[in-house]
């Protein structure tokens, strides 16, 4: 009998053994839970580069001619100006009117004369045509005498930039531009007329040629000043204006013009800059991207820690009950052996 019990008891400890083990109560197992970040590659491979875009000339003058623009040319005819020289400002003004697409809904174009006096020598509504505008320019004659730049430029802030005088009203959202072509110094005062100017919406360029004064220039033109102020050495490089004007007159698309980007190119101004898509940063040669790096993190389920932890505790429990039991059977058992061996 003695021997049974024993075997019984031995059976009985191997038993919990293995349910203890098969449930690891001491030690269970960390869960992972990882974010996942999916690529999107938009037709190409991740680290293929988009095919380079090259400016197309044709495409240029259309986006060129888009752009319509209220157009006042302010040219200086003073007696510094020989009259050859005033011949090669007409030849510019007729170039730059060459490259803008004229009309009643796209760029309108006017001349203000000055030197002494001031002579608005055709209005914005005059002439809607390209030939009518070079026609016009052809018959323009110097008027000598001073240099009063300042009220040149008043003259046509009042009247040149007017809806009566052939503006658009401020509702359509036209460019008003200046371009202020000169060759001395002002005798009268730039600065303030120059800043009720741009203050009124018009964007002024200043082109100085030979003598002109570059601190009146830089008074009289719009920020910044390098986009706004010119300088050529004689009239007989003047045209050579026309190309750098049509530039940043017709507002090209610079990421149109050719970019390096990896994947998306933002104009902005005269230049542009790189772009990644969602789930890519720019790297430092800020033209590539690279894939974000994905955070791993190692978590555990609150739920599921607790119902292991009510497990082990329940299981712990019924452990001690069956020891209790164990022990009290052993107690009885003994007691049976004792009784016995008086028998």
């Amino acid at each position: 009998m003695k021997s049974f019990f024993g075997f019984f008891l031995c059976c009985l400890w191997f038993l919990l053994l293995d349910i203890s083990a098969s449930y690891n109560l001491n030690n269970p197992s960390p869960i992972l839970a990882q974010s996942y970040a999916q690529r999107r590659n938009y037709g190409n491979p991740p680290n293929s580069k988009p095919p380079q875009r090259t400016l197309n000339p044709a495409a240029s003058d259309s986006q060129c001619r888009s752009r319509p623009l209220d157009l006042v040319f302010i040219i200086d005819s003073s007696r510094s100006v020989r009259p050859g020289e005033f011949e090669k400002v007409k030849v510019f003004l007729s170039n730059m009117v060459d490259t803008l697409d004229i009309g009643t809904d796209a760029t309108r174009v006017a001349v203000v004369n000055y030197a002494s006096t001031v002579k608005i020598e055709f209005f914005l509504k005059d002439h809607l045509k390209k030939d009518s505008i070079k026609q016009a320019i052809s018959l323009i004659e110097p008027l000598a005498a001073g240099t009063m730049t300042g009220l040149a430029i008043k003259k046509a802030t009042d009247e040149a930039f007017t809806e009566k005088s052939g503006a658009r009203p401020k509702s359509k959202k036209i460019s008003k531009v200046a371009i202020i072509v000169t060759d001395g110094r002002p005798q009268d005062q730039v600065e303030e007329v120059s800043a009720a100017a741009r203050a009124a919406g018009i964007e002024i360029y200043a082109v100085g040629v030979d003598r002109a004064d570059i601190v009146s220039l830089k008074l009289m033109a719009s920020n910044p000043l390098e986009d706004h102020v010119f300088y050529v050495e004689t009239y007989g490089v003047i045209e050579k204006l026309t190309s750098k004007f049509r530039e940043t007159l017709c507002g090209l698309d610079a990421c149109a013009m050719g970019n390096d980007c990896e994947h998306i190119c933002v104009s902005s101004g005269s230049s542009f800059y790189c772009k990644c898509r969602k789930d890519y940063i720019l790297n430092q040669d800020q033209k590539t991207c690279s894939l974000k790096q994905v955070k791993v993190e190692i978590v555990q389920d609150p739920c599921l820690c607790e119902a292991r932890l009510a497990f082990q505790r329940q299981t712990q429990t019924s452990i001690q009950n069956i020891n209790s039991k164990l022990a009290d059977v052993t107690r009885k058992v003994e007691q049976m052996e004792r009784m016995l061996a008086r028998m």
